[in-house]
Parts: structure tokens; C-alpha cells; sequence
């Protein structure tokens, strides 16, 4: 028999997390799921295995997806935490792997306590580093963009509520169109115009000066730069329409956050807004069906939705509405010199939480052949194995300012999903030729490595006069 199929699945810690989120009392789940109360307390105490019979109930009672009780899916993973406890601040704990697992899966908040902590311990740790090189400078202290970046993957990168927005403005925009063909910059700008009375004007980016887009209430305008692109510009119309007729439900959702301070909830909500104008341009079960029939094909997806690279991948990682679920994929974007801007999963995410990519991931190398995708399979040292595509894009309002393909997009997914994929087609997915990458180099004990760019922790180095490794950090 298969040694993986006749395991026993001990979700005591998941369930439990699942109970919690219900706002249910085991007596009430048991009721629910035709169990005695004791053999449910069993189960949350790891005592009992979960039956296949109590798995089907739970997707059923609950709607349920059962790959995400299948893993670690709360708000810190047993990777997150392993690598916190590597920190030389923890040096001589040896906490075991077992003590994380049980930490991740049967206490989560305090997991994610334990990650918040650890954030501002590095960003502290960041900031008094760059007061020393500044001689003693003020620094900011807080992170508005890490903090917005948290709660949107706390949710997987998805709202259904503002999906379901976005699908009825749509919608009401195209039974707006004099005809079938009518683009939908040219549909929101009349909208904007006969609902609100404001109108859309383009103006020199040398007028516009930093500003892609402005909004002049008192004129009744929207200002936008010559410098969009029109993917970019029908971007920034949707922006300002959902604000129109949205405003109050965008506002709600911020609150409902509970931001620290009012920087983090402006960003909050700017990030909720083109969530929701992704969701007009791109309205969640038209653009999940293309997905599927074109084998997320992200180029037949820009040109039938008229968008761009990004925003296109983008929305292919907000696609987990149960009844209707997407490939689950994670999105990274940096820049050339490594900082990453964008992070966000609809599943797993394999990368270090806390520190950049590796570098033997081809979203480095993309901007070696700007404008192409790239593609390559990656091994992580846990042994999972992930496609993953990266091409460069244009930074959002190019101009004179900037060079152009200064942004490298990574994208991918567990290997497992790549046969639906156009751009695995012809590869043998069965035997492929796979690239082994590690999380942050320090964190990462893979040797030898060529392109280590620091010793991993708690590791000697072997430095001496006779031998020289191809590793510049080589060690035990």
C-alpha cells in the first residue's frame, strides 16, 4: 500500500483553528458533524485521527476546502517560525522542528505573536543600523506598507466581498454600452461623467510632474499623465470610479482592519481600491473561466480584459472563491537591486518571509531578456517542488525618469498544478529538470553554491590558505 495514502492525518490544531474561526463550541460542532463531543475533543487533541467520513462532512457543513486544512494556511507557517528561530538571537535554543509544527498548528495567534514580534525586532534592528551609518539621524517608526502587506495575505490575497462589486459595476457598465465593442476606459469616463459629473483629462507628465493621476474635486476632475500606458490609464479611471460609488463599502473594510495609525489605513484602503477596480477590469468568474480555457495564458488574458502583465498576474493570485478556484499562485515583483515591492500568495508561498529570494531563481536573470518569459522549475530544501515564470515590466508611469523594464515579475506555482499551465506544455513534468534554491542565504544550507551572498547561521566557516571553494562562504 502507499505509504503517503495510509498515513494517519492528525488536524487537531487546524480543526480546532477552524472551530474558533465558526464561532462554535465543540458541543455545537459535534451536533454539526454527527460526532459525540468527546470524539471531537479527541480529535482537536490529536488523539484520534480524522476519518475520511468527518473530512467529507466538514467540506460539506462548512464549505470547506480541504487543501487548506490539508496544510498550514493560518497566519504563521512552520517555515515562518523555523526561520525566526534561526535569528543568532535565538543561538543555543535548538528549538525542535516538532515544538514549531505544534506552535504553528495548535496555537496560531500566538504564532503570529510570535512573527510580529520578530518584525519589529528587525525592523528596529534595520533602523538603529541606519541611525549609526547616519550619524545618529531619525528613522521612521513604523512600516505602513509591511503592515497592509501582512493583513492582505492573512485574507490570500482575496475579498469576495469586493469581487462581488466589482462583478455588478461590470456588469452594469457593459448594459451601459451603446455596443458590444465599446472599451471600457471610454464606458467608466462616461459613467464618471453623467453619474458624477466629473471629467477625464490628460495631461504632459511634465505638468503632471510626479503624479500619474490627480483629482481635482473642486473642478470636477480627473487628471491623469500621458505617461500611462492605456492598460495603466483604464487602471486609474476604475481607481476613481469605485471611489465614486464605492467609497462608503471601501471605507467600512478599512475600519473593519483596525490599522495602528492613519498612514497604514490611507495605504490600507488604497490597496483595497485597486483590489476593487482589479475586480471591474477583471471581474472574477469571466476572467477565472479565461484562465481555465486558456491555460492562464497571460497574454490572451491582457488583450481580451485589456490590461497589462502585471495586473494580470496579479488577479490570477486572488482566485480562491470556493466554488470557483483559480491555480493557486504566489507573485513576488523586485527591482533590480534585489527590493522586494510586492509579495503576495493565494496558497503557499516558497520564499523567505523576512528576507529576499534566492538567486538562483530565474526572476533575477529576467532582466536579461527584458520583455520575455522565462520559466523554471524550482526545488525548495523541504523538497516541494514549484513552476514558476518571471518577465520585466515597465515601472507604472515611465517617463524620462526612468529606463523601463526596471520591475522583474515572478510568478508560479506547486509543480503539481503546472499540466494546466500553456507554458509548461511539452516539458516532462513527470522527470523535469529542476533547479535546487534556498531561502534567505542565511538561512539557506545548501553547499556548494556559487551565488551565496552570506554564511548561513550557525554554521563555522572552513576558510583556509589551501583550497579556495566556488562558494565564497564555505562551510562544515
Amino acid at each position: 500500500m502507499n505509504a503517503a495514502a495510509d498515513r494517519k492525518l492528525f488536524l487537531g490544531g487546524r480543526l480546532k483553528r477552524l472551530r474558533r474561526e465558526l464561532d462554535l463550541s465543540q458541543t455545537a460542532m459535534a451536533a454539526d458533524l454527527g460526532v459525540s463531543p468527546s470524539y471531537l475533543n479527541h480529535i482537536e487533541r490529536n488523539q484520534r485521527p480524522v476519518s475520511a467520513q468527518l473530512l467529507l462532512r466538514l467540506a460539506e457543513t462548512y464549505d470547506v476546502d480541504l487543501r487548506n486544512l490539508g496544510h498550514s494556511g493560518g497566519p504563521a507557517s512552520e517555515a515562518e517560525l523555523s526561520e525566526v528561530f534561526a535569528d543568532p538571537l535565538f543561538q543555543g535554543l535548538a528549538v525542535p522542528r516538532h515544538e514549531i509544527m505544534q506552535l504553528a498548528e495548535d496555537q496560531p495567534a500566538a504564532a503570529d505573536a510570535v512573527l510580529r514580534l520578530y518584525r519589529a525586532f528587525t525592523d528596529r534592528r534595520v533602523r538603529d543600523r541606519a541611525e549609526v551609518e547616519a550619524g545618529g539621524g531619525a528613522a521612521p517608526t513604523d512600516s505602513p506598507s509591511e503592515w497592509v502587506r501582512e493583513y492582505v495575505q492573512s485574507r490570500h490575497n482575496h475579498f469576495p466581498d469586493l469581487d462581488a462589486l466589482g462583478e455588478a459595476l461590470h456588469d452594469a457598465l457593459r448594459a451601459e454600452a451603446p455596443g458590444p465593442d465599446e472599451g471600457f476606459e471610454a464606458l467608466a469616463r462616461a459613467r464618471l461623467f453623467a453619474r458624477h459629473g466629473l471629467t477625464v483629462r490628460t495631461l504632459p507628465a511634465e505638468v503632471m510632474v510626479e503624479w500619474t493621476r490627480r483629482f481635482d474635486p473642486h473642478r470636477g476632475r480627473l487628471l491623469l499623465s500621458d505617461a500611462l500606458g492605456p492598460s495603466s490609464r483604464a487602471f486609474a479611471v476604475a481607481n476613481q470610479l469605485v471611489l465614486m460609488e464605492h467609497g462608503a463599502e471601501l471605507q467600512t473594510l478599512t475600519e473593519a482592519a483596525n490599522a495602528p495609525d492613519l498612514p497604514t489605513r490611507n495605504l490600507l484602503k488604497t490597496s483595497l481600491t485597486n483590489t476593487l477596480a482589479a475586480a471591474v477590469l477583471m471581474p472574477y468568474a469571466a476572467f477565472q473561466r479565461a484562465a481555465e480555457e486558456t491555460g492562464y495564458d497571460l497574454a490572451r488574458l491582457q488583450a481580451r480584459f485589456g490590461v497589462g502583465f502585471e495586473q494580470a498576474a496579479h488577479r490570477l493570485t486572488t482566485l480562491s472563491r470556493p466554488t470557483a478556484r483559480g491555480v493557486p499562485f504566489f507573485l513576488m515583483r523586485v527591482d533590480q537591486a534585489g527590493n522586494v515591492s510586492k509579495r503576495y500568495a493565494s496558497g503557499a508561498f516558497p520564499f523567505s518571509r523576512f528576507g529576499g529570494a534566492c538567486p538562483r531563481w530565474r526572476l533575477h536573470s529576467a532582466f536579461r531578456t527584458p520583455g520575455r518569459i522565462v520559466t523554471q522549475i524550482i526545488e525548495t530544501p523541504d523538497g516541494g517542488r514549484w513552476f514558476t515564470l518571471a518577465r520585466t515590466v515597465d515601472r507604472q508611469g515611465q517617463d524620462a525618469f526612468t529606463e523601463g523594464h526596471d520591475l522583474a515579475i515572478g510568478l508560479g506555482c506547486e509543480l503539481k498544478h503546472a499540466h494546466r499551465l500553456v507554458y509548461a506544455r511539452g516539458l516532462d513534468l513527470q522527470k523535469p529538470e529542476v533547479t535546487p534554491i534556498g531561502p534567505a542565504c542565511r538561512l539557506c544550507e545548501r553547499h556548494p553554491c556559487a551565488e551565496r551572498a552570506a554564511p548561513p547561521v550557525g554554521r563555522a566557516l572552513t576558510v583556509d590558505d589551501w583550497s579556495k571553494s566556488v562558494s565564497p562562504y564555505p562551510f562544515a
